[in-house]
């Protein structure tokens, strides 16, 4: 391996959190930081960890056919109620979205401590306020959130064909999915 290939390694080795490209060039300094970034992750390919990009940013993590071993020494998470999940995907679908359009399309009230469990999860943050009428705040997903959940970008969130494929849409909610489509369809 080349001293940029080298570099990079011990750069992306050593961070505490995944970098952009920019970000691993301003560290290692002159070259070409993709070709070298292709060439790494491709000698990391068969190895116990891999060096992947997601939104964006180049980490590594544990190749997932290994991560089972991980397992039983990693604290298990809380899991999520059902309407933080649905708050969820309703920011990551939806953003930005202020709390009144998450209450719209959810059809009941939201607690204050639903965003706030998502945002200590690091998945969810305030993304500035609209323009109008009580200025209300915005929520947006994070690099967080596009990491923990193995998406490369948002554009990267499952279709209404793949829910369906999947079985995780239920008539009612099929319906009520596709009349959010259309009417945001009509809004554009």
């Amino acid at each position: 391996m080349d001293e940029l290939v080298r570099a990079i390694e011990a750069t992306l080795f050593a961070s505490a959190a995944p970098l952009t490209v920019d970000e691993i060039g301003e560290h290692v300094g002159e070259g070409d930081v993709p070709a070298a970034l292709s060439e790494l992750a491709g000698h990391y390919l068969a190895r116990g960890i891999q060096l992947v990009e997601r939104g964006g940013h180049w980490h590594f993590q544990t190749a997932p056919d290994l991560a089972h071993l991980l397992r039983r020494t990693r604290e298990e998470p809380r899991r999520l109620s059902r309407a933080a999940t649905e708050t969820l995907a309703i920011i990551a679908y939806h953003e930005p979205v202020s709390r009144a359009e998450i209450e719209a399309i959810r059809g009941v009230q939201i607690s204050k401590g639903t965003l706030d469990v998502l945002m200590d999860a690091g998945w969810v943050r305030p993304a500035g306020r609209r323009e109008g009428p009580g200025r209300p705040l915005l929520y947006a997903t994070t690099q967080e959130f596009l990491t923990h959940f193995g998406l490369g970008s948002r554009r990267d969130l499952p279709g209404i064909d793949d829910l369906k494929a999947a079985g995780l849409l239920d008539p009612l909610d099929e319906a009520v999915f596709q009349l959010q489509l259309e009417s945001e369809d009509e809004a554009d």
